[in-house]
């Protein structure tokens, strides 16, 4: 099948099938006699393994260990176990930090007027970066300083 066609089956794009092979994630298609690109069942099936994994935010790293450990008929569950437990201490970390953040923008929030005066404290205080308040938290997401999207 073609990339239009795997894409369709797989549920992911096209864009993203052309990236995870140029990373190594999935390994080169086959070409046709005109150079387009050809896939197998076994291909969409490995494509439905790595969107699964984006979808629970597994990052294209753990994704490629994940994958290591899917295709390792000698792999120990212990390994896999280890890994999503892995995973799940990273997303309560990140929903934590998320939770701070909300909570600054809501003491944010309390602070402004929202009238039709220039002055915003909201602005100000982001504007400042005060001594002693607590740091506006960085998103993070499965790749870190990127947003996360298969």
């Amino acid at each position: 099948m073609n990339i239009g066609e795997a894409s369709k089956a797989s549920s992911v794009s096209a864009k993203m099938i052309r990236y995870y092979e140029q990373i190594g994630l999935i390994p080169p298609a086959d070409r046709t006699g005109a150079g387009y690109r050809a896939y197998s069942q076994a291909d969409v099936h490995r494509l439905r393994f790595i969107r699964r994994a984006r979808d629970l935010g597994f990052s294209v790293a753990e994704i490629s260990d994940l994958l290591g450990l899917w295709n390792d008929t000698s792999r120990h569950s212990a390994d896999v176990k280890r890994l999503a437990e892995q995973h799940i201490d990273d997303l309560e970390q990140r929903i934590e930090n998320m939770r701070q953040m909300a909570d600054t923008l809501k003491s944010l929030i309390s602070c402004c007027a929202g009238d039709d005066r220039p002055e915003c404290p909201i602005l100000q205080r982001l504007g400042e970066g005060e001594e002693g308040a607590a740091p506006v938290a960085a998103p993070t997401g499965a790749v870190r300083g990127r947003a996360r999207r298969t």
